[in-house]
C-alpha cells in the first residue's frame, strides 16, 4: 500500500480549536464504539467530515435516511454553564477495525487534521480485559502533565503498566513524542461479546467530563444495548478476513 491512501473530506468548515476530540473504533467489547455512538446521538452532533479509504470495507452507514461513509467525524456546540471552561467537541467513530497496515496512516492523519484544527485535547477509547482488577472499571493513560492531572481530578485511575493497541496505542505513542494532549481510556469489557455495560462505564467517567451529557443509567444501558445490537448487524455484514486480535493488556 502507498502512503496516501487515507484522507478527510470535510463536508463543510467547523471551528474546533481548543476543543476536544473523541476517538471511537472497535476494541474489546466494541465498548469505544458503542460509547462513541451514544455521544454523537445523545448531544446530536451533526456530521462534519469523513475519514476516506480505498482499503476500507465497502459499506455504507445509513443513519435516519442519509448514507455515509464508514468512518465519521461529528461535531456540534456544547451546552456548558455560564463561566465554565466549554470546549467545542468533536467525535470520530466507525463500526469496524481497520486493517493492521493502515493503523499507522489512519493516526497520523487523525494527528495531522487535530493539530491542522488546533484541538486541544485528544480523548480515545479502548476496551480491555482487566482480569483481577477487582472493582476498577476505567483506567487512564495521558501523554502530558496536563492530561495526567485531568485523570486525578476525575478519579481515572492510571494504568501504570500495560500495553495499548491500535489506533489508540499509537495516538499515546505518537501524542507524546509530540507533546499534544491525548487521553486513552481504557474500559473493563467482556472479550466475547458486544459489551454495552462496559461502555456505560466509560460514558459515566466521560460524564464527569462532559456534564452536559445527561447520564439516566437505565436509559444509558438500553440504548447503549439499542447501538450495540445496530454494530453487531454491521459488523456481521461486513465479511473480513479473519486475523489474530490483539488486546490491550495490562502487566502484572
Amino acid at each position: 500500500m502507498s502512503e496516501g491512501e487515507i484522507f478527510i473530506h470535510e463536508y463543510d468548515e467547523v471551528d474546533l480549536k481548543d476543543g476536544m476530540v473523541i476517538v471511537g473504533f472497535p476494541s474489546v467489547g466494541l465498548v469505544s464504539s458503542i460509547a462513541s455512538n451514544y455521544i454523537v446521538r445523545t448531544m446530536k452532533l451533526e456530521r462534519r467530515a469523513a475519514i476516506i479509504s480505498k482499503h476500507f470495507p465497502p459499506f455504507t452507514i445509513i443513519h435516519e435516511g442519509i448514507p455515509s461513509p464508514p468512518v465519521r467525524i461529528y461535531s456540534g456546540h456544547r451546552d456548558c454553564e455560564k463561566g465554565e471552561r466549554c470546549e467545542r467537541l468533536a467525535v470520530i467513530t466507525c463500526e469496524f477495525m481497520p486493517q493492521p497496515e493502515l493503523i499507522k496512516e489512519l493516526s497520523d492523519d487523525i494527528l495531522g487534521w487535530c493539530k491542522k484544527k488546533g484541538i486541544a485535547t485528544i480523548l480515545t477509547l479502548e476496551g480491555i480485559n482487566m482480569g483481577g482488577e477487582g472493582d476498577t472499571k476505567v483506567l487512564g493513560v495521558g501523554t502530558t502533565a496536563r492530561t495526567r492531572e485531568m485523570l486525578t481530578t476525575y478519579g481515572v485511575k492510571e494504568l501504570k503498566e500495560g500495553m495499548v493497541t491500535g489506533i489508540s496505542g499509537l495516538l499515546l505513542s505518537e501524542g507524546e513524542r509530540y507533546q499534544m494532549d491525548v487521553i486513552c481510556l481504557l474500559g473493563s469489557a467482556r472479550t466475547d461479546v458486544p459489551d454495552a455495560r462496559g461502555a456505560a462505564n466509560l460514558l459515566d467517567v466521560i460524564g464527569d467530563m462532559l456534564p452536559e451529557i445527561k447520564l439516566d443509567p437505565e436509559p444509558l444501558i438500553k440504548e447503549a444495548e439499542q447501538i450495540e445490537n445496530e454494530m453487531q448487524k454491521a459488523m456481521e455484514s461486513v465479511q473480513q478476513p479473519k486475523k489474530p486480535v490483539e488486546y490491550s493488556q495490562l502487566y502484572g
